[in-house]
């Protein structure tokens, strides 16, 4: 049974951003690359509870199991996002967008602000979907 990022306990979701950072990862690498991490024994169980969950996947490579994310970071990061502005902005996208803009240390530049003025003024338009690039 497939659960939402956001879902996950502490350490899952640790385990889970450093995939989709990497891209993959084995037991080794996730230990080594998560703060405080816990036994070795103990990252190889939360990676297979997340295999079993549905969210990695495994390739033996050279005698070891190197984990990748079933979906793709594109798609997860979306999710995440999502979560964030339900949990934090009342799933106001409109909020959101301006906790950003508004924000005077967000040092949006000249070319990030036209770029999100070409995506709201294309979701205004009938039948156009918007387009994050």
């Amino acid at each position: 049974m497939k659960r939402k990022l956001h879902e996950l306990s502490r350490r899952e979701r640790q385990i889970m951003e450093l995939i989709l950072v990497k891209g993959s990862a084995s037991a080794a690498e996730v230990e080594a690359g998560i703060p405080d991490a816990p036994s070795y024994s103990a990252i190889r169980a939360l990676l297979r509870i997340l295999e079993e969950k549905g969210h990695l996947k495994h390739r033996e490579e050279g005698g070891r199991y190197v984990y990748e994310p079933i979906e793709a970071p594109q798609t997860a990061s979306r999710s995440a996002l999502q979560q964030v502005v339900k949990t934090f902005f009342g799933g106001s996208l409109a909020d959101a967008v301006a906790a950003f803009v508004d924000d005077k240390d967000g040092d949006l530049s000249s070319d990030e602000l036209k770029r999100l003025e070409d995506i709201i003024k294309k979701a205004g338009k009938p039948g156009s979907e918007p387009r994050a690039s």
